[in-house]
């Protein structure tokens, strides 16, 4: 994180490999996992025209009599700045879904159990118009994941039985019933669009018959006296976990019941992709006889290739599988048919190996035929897409950063002409009911919650405001957003968060926040882990520089730190300071401390040996130190060799042009360097050896490590440490004499 005595704070969130996401969240697709957040994202639901009856609220029926439940974080109802424990009190909105007649959203509110140190989740509704939200689930277990039929039964995803299982909440009725009895946990929950079938994850191993099978080996490999584990290929490990050998499948069954049936049996590939992909990665065909998705089949390679492709299965015949994107090198995802069933429409990249190049659109024409193109879809459009939807009036909506903020825009898919339906905040999970879009929007002082909006445009309407009385007593800063000329004289852009009860007559610390990825955006966003609002609640003013790498201001920009990590983005940084120096007097550029996460803490590091003049301290989280080792110990190699044009072994000199080990003999700034030991995406080698070069330099630093969080500091005990112990740091670093 970012923050220093309050002067200056440089806050860096790089991404090499891995989108991270704020502490508690989950966040970004397999391809697009790089180093930083990642939104949660909710597959687009079809719009249904019949009706169904409500599901009812929850009663005490839906949870065992002795079951106590722990209440959310009481927040402090006093007027007060804002910190980590108003952070963490948030009520956080996802995966809003349709009910079938349009007029009520389902949605997953998780609330933080401090007494349990965990997220705790359970279903919601509210009415499109705006009204009260009710409660449709109360239990200790996580309740996530839900999905309409066109009935109104609702199904969902609970750990209330052990392993995460399948439920329903029939309409009329409050208790929940248990859908499915299966000896794995399931994952990626939808209903076909006749809702007489599920879709949904297990994992299996790949050469086993049947889900017993399965079962039957990890319970033997449980009982062995020997840990060890064997390998003739990566992936190893992935993200935070050892791989074990089984594969995320696609399974099919019966509403009514039955054996599942795996419609990606035999693939050597996960459908979902992991870790994060999830139901956005597929689609039911529009009369339920068959699923599109989307997979990479691309064996020893598999660590080296975005070759995502995408699979069209006939229900009828779950074994044979027409691969519709074979012409692709790179990665397609995200089908989705059309309201008429005549088209579907995919996102896709050109560039095979790049995880952040540009996603456009395509459309083919359904059903499809043996060897039938899809066109490309607003092609003169540099924006890439995140989210994307189908709307009754054939155009799609989807998501985009765009300038400092995520964006919903129309695209007609005929003409692709675009229309920008939001300018502010950022945006995610669009649904469509008629003529109205449906959406979770944020902004630099605002959680997440329900909006929305005209597909003709107009201004947002919120329909939730489950966190206004929370936000009501603490007090932010105002954030304001400005530009200025960068590396290459190309324009950069930035936002300043103001510190709490501001006063322009006097000198207020810095804190830089560096975002990661490097390919992400650090925007007008409420982000619950690398939270601005959190440092300008201790007396910081916050400044967040999209340098170049940064995504929403087009691709050659995006593209501008390929095999450039240590280039123009140090430009950007240090001119950025400079701009933000001169134009608001308030700033005391003498007092600063930089902080980054991922490619941001590579940043730091880089900073420590190539700007080691400005700061007053450094903050590095899971940050990169040596290039080249890094590239042996990673799993996603794509991201790399992308990145430095090639395997290490092949363009050493690219690894090592922009490589901070180069530069330890320069470094003399106090660092503080966090790492989390599950951390396989920069394994935690990268931080232990920040701290060996700290110490043998007699650097003033100190090493906090996390033996159980990964890239991401996950749970909310270990976030409040993280938070006291960087402003502690920062305070220790910037107070004035």
């Amino acid at each position: 994180m970012r923050l220093s005595r309050p002067a200056l704070v440089l806050l860096s969130l790089a991404l090499p490999a891995c989108d991270a996401p704020p502490p508690g969240d989950a966040k970004t697709p397999d391809a697009k996992a790089k180093l930083e957040p990642a939104p949660e994202r909710t597959p687009p639901v079809a719009n249904r025209a019949d009706k169904a009856a409500p599901v009812a609220p929850t009663t005490n029926e839906d949870k065992p009599a002795d079951a106590p439940v722990t209440p959310a974080p009481i927040a402090d109802t006093t007027p007060h700045p804002f910190g980590i424990r108003d952070m963490l009190a948030m009520d956080r909105i996802s995966d809003p879904v349709l009910s079938p007649d349009g007029t009520t959203i389902a949605f997953v509110r998780r609330v933080t159990d401090l007494e349990a140190n965990r997220g705790r989740t359970d279903l919601w509704s509210v009415p499109v118009a705006g009204g009260e939200p009710t409660r449709l689930t109360d239990h200790p277990e996580a309740d996530d994941s839900p999905r309409y039929a066109p009935d109104g039964t609702l199904y969902f995803l609970s750990r209330r039985s052990g392993d995460t299982q399948v439920w329903k909440l029939t309409p009329g009725t409050a208790a929940a019933t248990q859908v499915s009895h299966l000896p794995l946990p399931v994952a990626s929950l939808s209903v076909s669009p006749t809702g007489e079938q599920l879709a949904f994850a297990l994992e299996v191993f790949v050469d086993c018959a049947d889900l017993a099978c399965t079962k039957q080996r990890l319970d033997d490999t449980g009982k062995l006296a020997a840990s060890g584990k064997l390998f003739d290929r990566m992936f190893v490990r992935h993200w935070d976990s050892w791989v074990d050998g089984r594969r995320s499948h696609l399974f099919v069954m019966p509403t009514a019941g039955g054996e599942p049936v795996d419609v990606s049996a035999g693939l050597d590939a996960d459908v979902p992709s992991k870790p994060f992909g999830g139901s956005e990665e597929y689609a039911w065909t529009p009369d339920g006889k068959g699923i599109v998705y989307g997979a990479r089949e691309a064996g020893v390679a598999e660590p080296w290739s975005t070759d995502f492709d995408l699979y069209a299965v006939d229900l009828g015949a779950p074994t044979t599988r027409n691969n519709l994107t074979d012409a692709n090198p790179a990665w397609d995802s995200h089908p989705r048919f059309s309201a008429d069933g005549k088209r579907l429409v995919y996102k896709a990249m050109d560039r095979p190996g790049y995880e952040a190049d540009r996603f456009h659109l395509m459309s083919l024409a359904w059903p499809a035929t043996p060897g039938a193109k899809a066109s490309a879809v607003a092609l003169d459009w540099d924006r890439s897409v995140d989210d994307l939807v189908l709307a009754p009036d054939g155009s799609a909506i989807v998501s985009a950063d765009d300038l400092g903020h995520k964006s919903l825009f129309a695209i007609d898919l005929a003409s692709g002409e675009r229309r920008q339906l939001t300018k502010t905040g950022t945006v995610a999970s669009p649904l469509v009911t008629g003529d109205t879009v449906v959406f979770l929007r944020d902004d630099l002082r605002h959680a997440a919650e329900l909006h929305t909006i005209s597909t003709k445009g107009g201004e947002p309407v919120a329909i939730t405001q489950l966190n206004a009385a929370k936000l009501a007593a603490a007090r932010m800063g105002e954030p304001e957003q400005f530009s200025f000329s960068g590396g290459k004289g190309d324009t950069v852009w930035a936002w300043v968060v103001k510190p709490v009860d501001f006063d322009p007559a006097k000198k207020y610390p810095i804190a830089l926040l560096i975002h990661g990825g490097p390919q992400g955006s650090f925007g007008d966003h409420f982000h619950y882990r690398w939270n601005p609002q959190a440092y300008a609640g201790a007396g910081y003013a916050a400044i967040m520089i999209d340098f170049h790498g940064s995504t929403g201001y087009g691709q050659a920009f995006t593209d501008g730190i390929n095999d450039d990590w240590g280039g123009k983005p140090l430009v950007d940084l240090k001119q950025g300071m400079a701009a933000a120096v001169a134009k608001y007097p308030w700033l005391d550029g003498t007092r600063s401390c930089a902080l980054g996460a991922s490619y941001g803490g590579y940043m730091i590091n880089w900073i420590a040996g190539n700007w080691p003049e400005q700061f007053d301290c450094l903050v590095n989280h899971d940050g990169l130190l040596d290039m080249r080792s890094m590239y042996y110990a990673t799993e996603e190699l794509w991201f790399p060799e992308w990145e430095h044009g090639g395997p290490a072994y092949q363009v050493p000199k690219n690894y090592e042009t922009w490589n901070p080990v180069n530069h330890v003999a320069k470094w003399k700034t106090p660092m503080l360097v966090v790492h989390g030991a599950l951390d396989y995406r920069v394994p935690e080698t990268q931080g232990l050896a920040t701290f060996t070069a700290l110490q043998r330099r007699g650097v003033k630093s100190k090493l906090l490590a996390f033996p159980d969080e990964n890239h991401w500091v996950l749970k909310p005990a270990n976030s409040l440490q993280w938070h006291d112990t960087v402003l502690a740091w920062l305070g220790e670093h910037t107070a004035l004499p």
